[in-house]
This record gives C-alpha cells, sequence and structure tokens, in this order.
C-alpha cells in the first residue's frame, strides 16, 4: 500500500460507495469514525493500523 489512502479511496476499495464522487454525499448522511474521532473529510489520509467504524463495522487499514 502506499503511504496513505483518503478516506474516500477506502469508502471505494470497500464497496461502501461505487464513486468517488459519492463519497461526499455518504459522508453528510452516515457518521464514521477514524480511530476514534468524528470524521466527515474524504480526503482524510488514513495510514496502516488506522481504524475505521461506519455503521458500526469496524475496518482496519491495511
Amino acid at each position: 500500500m502506499a503511504e496513505y489512502i483518503t478516506l474516500g479511496q477506502f469508502l471505494k476499495m470497500n464497496s461502501i460507495i461505487q464513486s468517488g464522487g459519492e463519497a461526499k454525499i455518504y459522508l453528510v448522511n452516515n457518521p464514521i469514525l477514524v480511530n476514534g474521532e468524528s470524521e466527515n473529510r474524504r480526503g482524510r489520509k488514513l495510514r496502516s493500523g488506522d481504524v475505521v467504524i461506519i455503521n458500526g463495522r469496524k475496518l482496519t487499514v491495511h
């Protein structure tokens, strides 16, 4: 994996959204936690080991 991946790319990789354009709308309507903190920026940089919780589903960045 590259040094980081954006939250929008992570959502797409995990089939939560179909396209990058959906990320902004999805993040407005769905609470997401990154390492225990609320996050709504699709450009948020995620690094290996970060924990993302989406609708109660826990995902770890690899």
